[in-house]
């Protein structure tokens, strides 16, 4: 089940093609696909529907676009609005009043009087300029090209001045400042009431005071214990069995999407597997798994080099995942991709590439509190070799950076600042766009490591002006073994290759080497050729969904969560700065961490107990390791449930049956 309120499924239409309204219309949340489908059919049953070019002039006369049924992508339906490109249907959360029982009677200009009379929610008003010229065709404001439509679908102009969630506000400004400045914002998280915020999600009413902002932690304390039932004290708690927090929402059909993932059927001492240690690997879904079946079984050969047909599969296969990614990242040309086998190979190559070049005696580096290892341990090694000075900005006690502290540090020494934009020990999201342009006033290159944020939210680079941005396939539903290096081109132009070897090279000779062009140059040897595709592929899987939808499904979900993990006695939770991505870390009083996730292994949940590659920030907290739960787009309030009561269960002694 999704984050709603778990309604039953939709009934099945009637075998006599007649449909009832009383079957779809409660006082509950309808589904919007299920809404989508109807109107679709309701449409294309229309006798006249199939002459559109002849007997659609009654309603062009009147201003009327008639809907356009189109094929569905994986579970998120179309519909073509006035000429737009395909979006995402989202139907509003009311009442079908004006559906009628039965499509007989019915043709283009009453329907066109009715439309143009009174747009009601099911055939809505379109208005606005939805034309190119307002959203340039550009890959980089997809989300929010989609947005528009969907907001004046439903009748209403743009949202009003409720706080938007912050890093789609973020994204949105620098997308409005390169499209149109007059534009006014358009992603909020509180929509009008009953209205969708992104294609796909919606927020129901009542929910909708209290998931008012991504500030959910403050929302979250202010809960007292009269606003959620009495958890229970000494009794054993069952899954599922946790009040209602007021914190649920409908998102895209989480279950259908479960079902693309094989290894979420497992079973882990007799138990459902729940995987809640996405910030260690996401699992991957069926069209990754047969995409690289498909590869070793067709298409096998290693690239750029043969005349043979395989050769040219292969190759054809390898550039095109490169393609995708730049499409993925918004990144200007596909030769600022570079393949390497993780982000933390992609932070070494910058280092030993660019920092060899550009970073001297006393020059400095910036890092943050809150870096992986990967993102500390190579530029100590470089400040060793160089003679220059790692720096390190400071956090609160959320979790969350100081930009006074960091603004302090960034100034004519400083050459190079390397930061997370998501904290893989807290879930931080850093505010990643302004550190850069501190950083870039002072002429300093700027570095993100991406690898726990491009699975939950939109990452545009030439939004960010990020000088490098790194990033590891298999946190994204991509295989292990590849990851990605961005680089801006006049840079990688200037840089000297890392490593030699194969394909890296133009001509040798015993006395010189002419090196290739990007991203040839930082490819030596034979790349994880099969394991890109695979990459390719996943990036395929998440776009057909959205990343503004899994966004937005992930931060209601990550609400619920902290609701709720939050009234076990004695648990701390480490980390609470208000945007957060899917990570809570945790400690539990009287437990050491490591049997924390012995207990919950015993219940087929799959944690993560340890320091997570970031010692320093667990000791800013006076920790040597937390608990890490971690969310994905395919986690549930479930399996959310089911986490808490073993909690529960643990705190107050009760013991497994499988113990």
């Amino acid at each position: 089940m999704s984050i709603s309120d778990r309604q039953g499924d939709a009934p099945a239409p009637p075998k006599d093609g007649v449909w009832n309204t009383e079957q779809w219309i409660s006082e509950r949340v309808i589904d919007p696909a299920v809404l989508a489908r109807l109107a679709n059919e309701f449409f294309t049953a229309l006798p006249e529907f199939t002459e559109v070019s002849s007997a659609g002039s009654v309603a062009a006369e009147q201003g009327v676009a008639l809907p356009t049924s189109v094929p569905s992508q994986g579970n998120m339906p179309l519909a073509t609005i006035n000429g737009a490109q395909p979006v995402a249907s989202v139907a509003p959360q009311a009442e079908l009043r004006d559906l009628p029982t039965s499509l007989s009677g019915f043709s283009e200009s009453s329907l066109a009087s009715a439309a143009s009379s009174d747009p009601t929610p099911w055939l809505p008003a379109i208005s606005g300029d939805l034309s190119e010229t307002a959203f340039p065709a550009s890959p980089s404001f997809s989300f929010l090209k989609e947005a528009r439509p969907i907001f004046e679908t439903l009748g209403s102009s743009t949202p009003g001045p409720q706080q938007p969630l912050g890093i789609l506000q973020e994204l949105e400004k620098g997308a409005v400042a390169q499209a149109t400045p007059n534009v006014v914002p358009l992603l909020s998280d509180v929509p009008p009431k009953g209205a969708p915020a992104v294609p796909g999600a919606s927020v129901r009413p009542e929910a909708a005071e209290r998931v008012r902002s991504y500030g959910f932690l403050s929302e979250a304390r202010q809960l007292l214990p009269s606003d959620v039932a009495p958890i229970l004290g000494s009794e054993k708690l069952q899954p599922g069995a946790l009040p209602d927090l007021g914190l649920s929402s409908r998102s895209f059909e989480v279950g259908e999407i479960r079902r693309d993932f094989p290894i979420l059927q497992e079973r882990v001492n007799g138990r459902p597997l729940i995987w809640l240690d996405n910030a260690a690997t996401t699992q991957k879904p069926q069209s990754v798994i047969d995409r690289l079946g498909h590869f070793y079984s067709h298409e096998n050969s290693n690239v750029h080099r043969a005349a043979h047909e395989l050769a040219a599969r292969a190759t054809d296969a390898y550039e095109d995942a490169r393609e995708k990614v730049r499409r993925f990242l918004n990144a200007s040309s596909s030769r600022e991709i570079i393949f390497v086998r993780g982000a933390t190979e992609g932070i070494n190559l910058v280092a030993q590439s660019w920092g060899r070049q550009n970073i001297g005696k006393d020059d400095e580096i910036v890092i943050t509190c809150l870096e992986h290892h990967a993102n500390i341990v190579p530029w100590q090694i470089l400040c060793a070799e160089k003679g220059a000075r790692l720096r390190v900005a400071p956090v609160d006690d959320s979790g969350q950076i100081l930009l006074d502290e960091y603004t302090k540090l960034v100034g004519s020494r400083t050459r190079l600042v390397s930061l997370a934009h998501v904290s893989n020990a807290l879930g931080t999201i850093t505010p990643a766009r302004a550190m850069i342009e501190t950083a870039h006033r002072h002429g300093a290159k700027v570095l993100i490591d991406g690898a726990q944020a491009v699975s939950h939210m939109p990452v545009d680079v030439q939004l960010l002006d990020c000088d490098f941005c790194v990033f590891s396939g298999h946190k994204v539903f991509a295989p292990t073994g590849i990851g990605v290096v961005y680089g801006k081109s006049d840079i990688l132009e200037r840089t000297q290759p890392w490593q030699g070897g194969g394909s890296m090279i133009v001509d040798v000779t015993f006395a010189k080497t002419v090196y290739n062009v990007p991203p040839a140059r930082f490819e030596a040897g034979t790349g994880s050729i099969a394991d890109a595709v695979g990459l390719g592929a996943a990036i395929d899987y998440v776009q057909r969904l959205g990343m503004a939808n899994i966004f937005k499904y992930e931060h209601d979900l990550l609400a619920y969560a902290t609701t709720a993990i939050s009234k076990v006695p004695g648990l701390r939770l480490i980390g609470t700065a208000k945007e957060k991505a899917s990570v809570l870390s945790f400690v539990l009083d009287g437990f050491r961490t490591e049997d924390i996730g012995a207990a919950l292994n015993r219940e087929g949940i799959a944690v993560r107990a340890g320091h997570h590659c970031a010692q320093p920030i667990h000791r800013r907290f006076g920790l040597e390791s937390t608990v890490r739960a971690s969310l994905a787009l395919y986690n549930t309030c479930e399996e959310v449930d089911a986490l808490v009561a073993a909690l529960w269960n643990l705190k107050q002694g009760h013991r497994s049956s499988l113990s």
